[in-house]
């Protein structure tokens, strides 16, 4: 939500120009996300200036731009004010001859990058913004992406671009530092009471997340997938405001299609939705297209939606039409995860003989992925990478991200429910239930999913980009991240078949990884 250029031990004199805040020797400057779900403000006392940035929350007016004068102690009161916020915010501290200090809020709505070029400190929401920074890539970031092992850590796929984690400060006086909070505290499930109500919880935790940023249904949008997370959503909003709200998703490929299709017009036609509902097909649009972003060369982030093509397809169809906020269900499955001692499974991602191309500089780097990482966070990490991946494409758009399954209070929730509540999302299917939706939604025996949708991508587009990869080079070639033979076996075993998901599907993988990797440096 945020895009800043920051020198230490210069100028401290800001001021609002109605586009940014910048210092008078031009040295500094921050820039919001200009959106009606977005706010800021800035408070000095001459000395010390705090630029805020924020999400909106409903019933409070909106902020000043600033910055305004104030004394000293209640420059100190603002500051101790931040982290009360109720939803996410983005703060930058300058002061003379201090270090410039850049925190981020709780809930990772919008990510934040970070580099520095010896002289200032540069951030933004969009990694693409700090292109010239990065200087090669990094061998355990990119061994954790090619075999599906994500952390959530200030390290990305690029040396000399960091991400500022939750609550993280990144501290710049001609060296970087970045500072991580203490470990969010979590507690496990408790037992019900008889009279127990956990359906009204869930309704009750739902409302409280959507109403703590002032929607306007006119211009907000549900993706409605069919699935549990976003259906529960979604059926609730329409509940409480008959009509008022559009949907929109991504169409998947056979054998499930037939089975989304039904279930979302099941899920549409019990509560009133309004007429609108959005729709693009993954299977026209698919990944890895010629006219996808990644392929056309464009600057895009790895972390960026894996189905980047039809999610900007889909996001430019909303935004055509008028949409500021789009509302998900992502966090939905972390929301009532089942721990290791309730559900003993293997860890994400192992290396096995399905993944050839993995070079000998990743296998080593991967003993030491689960160094580095960021500490436990309020919001669950995997959510946290998920939101990472979505913002980006609707920022740019002018749509702003609501993910009601990040609030704290549905974090709470999923967190105190007993096994028989979480186990296989009991707790969305009931709800789903208690709206009169039949077992063709609740208990769906179809698999939907998007894999059919990166099988099409990785045997249709996919295999000129690969004969390219493999012909011209490339970076991942170069660092031995990727063995160039082993993905030439890969590639060949695609081609002749049969397919299988186990193995094939990270390719994608590789084939993101290399067209950011060439694009950034």
């Amino acid at each position: 939500m945020i895009k800043l250029r920051l020198t230490p031990y210069a100028d401290n004199s800001w001021t609002w120009d109605g586009h940014r805040y910048v210092t008078a020797d031009g040295t500094s400057e921050v820039t919001p996300y200009e959106h009606p779900m977005v706010e800021h403000t800035a408070i000095t006392d001459g000395r010390r200036t705090l630029l805020l940035v924020r999400e909106r929350v409903t019933g409070r007016p909106l902020s000043a731009p600033g910055p305004q004068t104030a004394p000293a102690v209640a420059v100190d009161k603002a500051r101790a004010l931040v982290e009360q916020w109720p939803a996410d915010h983005v703060l930058v501290e300058t002061a003379p001859g201090l270090p410039v200090r850049v925190s981020a809020g709780p809930f990772g709505t919008a990510p934040l990058y970070v580099a520095h070029d010896g002289t200032s400190l540069h951030g933004s929401w969009d990694m693409a913004d700090l292109a010239g920074h990065a200087t090669g890539l990094s061998p355990r970031e990119v061994a954790r992406l090619l075999i599906y092992r994500p952390r959530y850590s200030t390290e990305t796929v690029f040396r000399g671009i960091h991400r500022v984690t939750e609550r993280a400060s990144a501290i710049y006086g001609g060296h970087l530092h970045i500072h991580h909070p203490e470990p969010a505290l979590h507690s496990g499930p408790r037992e019900l009471t008889e009279e127990a109500d956990v359906l009204g919880a869930f309704v009750a935790a739902m409302d409280d997340a959507l109403d703590v940023r002032p929607l306007n249904p006119a211009t907000t949008v549900f993706h409605l997938t069919g699935g549990f997370d976003s259906g529960t959503v979604a059926t609730r909003a329409a509940e409480r405001f008959p009509g008022g709200f559009a949907t929109s998703t991504l169409l998947i490929g056979e054998p499930g299609r037939g089975s989304q299709l039904r279930r979302r017009r099941q899920i549409r036609d019990a509560v009133p939705f309004s007429d609108e509902d959005f729709v693009v097909d993954a299977m026209e649009h698919p990944p890895l297209h010629p006219e996808c972003a990644r392929v056309s060369g464009e600057r895009i982030s790895p972390y960026e939606e894996p189905l980047h093509h039809p999610f900007t397809k889909l996001t430019a169809l909303l935004a055509d039409n008028g949409a500021r906020a789009v509302v998900t269900g992502l966090g939905g499955d972390e929301m009532v995860a089942l721990s290791q001692e309730e559900y003993p499974h293997k860890s994400m991602g192992e290396i096995g003989d399905d993944l050839p191309w993995i070079g000998k500089t990743a296998q080593e780097a991967l003993e030491y992925a689960d160094d580095g990482i960021a500490p436990p966070a309020r919001v669950n990490s995997m959510t946290l990478l998920s939101l990472e991946t979505t913002a980006p494409v609707l920022l740019r758009a002018g749509i702003w991200p609501v993910h009601p399954f990040a609030d704290p209070g549905m974090i709470q929730l999923g967190e105190w429910l007993p096994y028989d509540w979480r186990e296989l999302k009991q707790l969305q299917r009931r709800r789903m239930g208690a709206l009169g939706l039949g077992r063709d939604v609740t208990d769906s025996r179809e698999r939907e999913s998007f894999a059919e949708v990166v099988q099409h991508a990785l045997t249709a587009p996919a295999p000129s980009l690969f004969a390219r990869m493999l012909r011209e080079g490339s970076p991942l070639f170069d660092c031995g991240l990727v063995d160039p033979d082993g993905l030439r076996h890969a590639v060949r075993r695609l081609g002749t078949g049969p397919y299988s998901e186990d193995g094939d599907a990270q390719l994608l993988e590789v084939v993101d990884l290399h067209l950011a990797a060439r694009a950034f440096l």
